[in-house]
């Protein structure tokens, strides 16, 4: 059951910059079809509160994206994210997300990017605008190659930036900056930290 209050006892803690992990994860839904629309309808719901919610608080939205690209775009949309924007954490490699860079949503690229199976999102990357790409980690899953299977932590990032300034034929420099620069925007609260 989705209840707010939970959310206003943490928002105001200074490390709580964004609202999320929130979003539509249609992976492992009910078999029962009567059991999969409640299902659908109430992430729906939840989602849309949680979309609500970072507008009244103006706080970014972190946004988990699995297999429900169509439902989660649309909402996104209808629902003016647009307002506080967000990152879509883990990019899942969906060409029908790309219009929400025009909403004020980032791609979260991480350790996914190095792997040998990854290549919809190494074709995918470069129609990414650079001004939206925010490199993450999901600790402690997703630890790129060639440590993938152990724990992922965040000093694992350098080799997803390392893939990405291949990908995109530019340097490991500016891969850096450009990243930090876009995490930067659009977490307003560090735009004063180096």
């Amino acid at each position: 059951m989705y209840d707010e209050s939970i959310l206003e006892k943490h928002i105001n803690h200074p490390k709580c910059i964004a609202v999320g992990e929130c979003g539509l994860d249609y992976f492992r839904l009910p078999e029962d079809e009567d059991e999969k629309i409640a299902n659908v309808k109430k992430q729906k719901e939840v989602f849309i509160a949680q979309i609500n919610f970072a507008k009244k608080v103006n706080k970014p939205l972190i946004v988990h994206v699995r297999e429900s690209s169509n439902d989660s775009r649309q909402i996104l949309i209808d629902y003016n994210a647009k307002e506080v924007g967000g990152v879509l954490h883990c990019f899942n490699a969906s060409e029908h997300l790309l219009p929400l860079s025009e909403h004020n949503f980032y791609f979260g690229i991480g350790g996914v990017v190095t792997f040998k199976n990854a290549k919809k999102l190494v074709e995918i990357l470069p129609k990414i605008p650079k001004e939206k790409l925010i490199i993450e980690t999901d600790g402690p899953y997703l630890t790129p190659h060639p440590f993938r299977g152990k724990r992922n932590e965040p000093y694992y990032t350098t080799l997803v930036a390392d893939k990405m300034a291949e990908i995109l034929d530019i340097s490991r420099e500016e891969i850096d900056n450009l990243t930090s620069k876009n995490a930067k925007k659009l977490f307003k609260e560090f735009s004063s930290l180096s």
